[in-house]
């Protein structure tokens, strides 16, 4: 009985960022929170027989958790379970109002995730962000004074028009504040967001960096914040010593979670996975919030295990794949300089980290069972 994660999706925000596709109701969250709370802990209760054990960390994400009231966080906190050595909760910079913050901490929330992605107002501007300069500055203060036991900061990089100069600026705000961890988020065009229809039309000059430039931003990411002692312990998440987030750790580690609510993914200690209906309404109203429920066969189940373990510094035993992986492909990596291995396990190098995606592309590759064909 292993202990697992929990995690809650809070679908409202300010609005939709033009990079974002994720669920999310753009605009206040309902007075009236208390449906929504109810559900999540309903569908919590509906998967309690499959997963035995106890719930060791509770994440909110979203969407944008602090768009809720205190009460609905806390009612939240209570109602998923009791002993969390982590609970984190997703808040934006115009959010970390003082007395939201000392309400979350009183409720038992022990780690913030602050959604800097950037303090240059003309990058700020061009993600969509609520947030001023001076709203980063003073919001990152007040959360590092509010007696949270951690916190982080999103940092967004390889944003159209974004010059180098400018994420300086943006690591020298997150240096001066003291930030014990760093997420890193290299812009991609999404199919459905806005960022991508604009470069489809060719307008508002919305064109992606060039490789180069993502790399040298990339590796400067690198080497300032290992330069002020935080280091990297997968390829976007950066930590002071304790300071690592323990619930994405779990992802990392193929632990099983459990999704709650809107568009919420899940994957039990048998290994059924499931998606949640991503419509507010309609998750709100379905006796059977799921939208798709599977068990993938031994090669998926490989697949997913390479996508997410290899990315952790720590790495991964081939064994613990339950797929056989062609030896040469793994030695050739080796002696490319992307990847060490120790007996079974293998890591990625400080060259590897990254060109991750081709690292995990050619180990996929290199797996020796095919998934089964579908005889219709």
């Amino acid at each position: 009985m292993s202990d697992h994660g929990v995690y809650v999706h809070v679908p409202w925000c300010r609005a939709r960022c033009p990079y974002c596709a994720f669920a999310v109701v753009p605009g206040a969250a309902p007075p009236d929170w208390r449906p929504y709370v109810a559900k999540v802990l309903a569908e919590a209760a509906s998967w309690a027989p499959a997963f035995p054990g106890r719930g060791a960390t509770l994440y909110l994400g979203g969407g944008t958790p602090s768009r809720l009231p205190v009460a609905a966080i806390a009612a939240l906190v209570a109602g998923l379970g009791a002993g969390w050595d982590e609970v984190t909760v997703e808040c934006n910079p115009e959010d970390a109002a003082p007395a939201w913050l000392d309400g979350v901490v009183a409720a038992g929330v022990t780690r913030i995730s602050l959604g800097v992605q950037s303090t240059v107002p003309a990058v700020a501007r061009r993600l969509g962000r609520g947030h001023t300069q001076a709203h980063a500055a003073a919001s990152m203060a007040r959360v590092a004074a509010s007696g949270v036991r951690s916190w982080s900061a999103d940092l967004m990089f390889a944003v159209p028009g974004q010059a180098l100069g400018d994420l300086d600026r943006d690591l020298d705000a997150l240096l001066e504040a003291g930030v014990p961890h760093v997420s890193l988020y290299g812009l991609t065009f999404e199919p459905g967001t806005r960022f991508d229809a604009a470069r489809q039309r060719a307008r508002g000059g919305v064109t992606p960096v060039d490789d180069d430039l993502w790399r040298a931003m990339y590796d400067r990411i690198v080497e300032r914040l290992h330069g002020a002692g935080i280091r990297r312990y997968e390829v976007s998440n950066f930590a002071r010593p304790g300071h690592e987030a323990r619930h994405n750790a779990g992802y990392w580690a193929d632990r099983p979670y459990l999704g709650l609510g809107p568009s919420a993914h899940g994957y039990a200690p048998d290994g059924t996975r499931w998606v949640n209906r991503a419509d507010l309404a309609d998750w709100l109203a379905a006796d059977d919030p799921t939208a798709s429920r599977e068990r993938p066969d031994p090669w998926t189940r490989a697949v997913d295990r390479l996508v997410s373990g290899v990315r952790a510094a720590a790495g991964l035993e081939l064994g613990a794949l339950g797929v056989p992986v062609d030896d040469r492909e793994v030695e050739r990596l080796v002696t490319l300089g992307a990847i060490v291995r120790t007996g079974d396990r293998i890591a990625l190098t400080d060259a590897g980290f990254p060109i991750c995606d081709a690292v995990v592309g050619r180990l996929v590759d290199a797996l020796q069972a095919e998934p089964p064909v579908d005889p219709a």
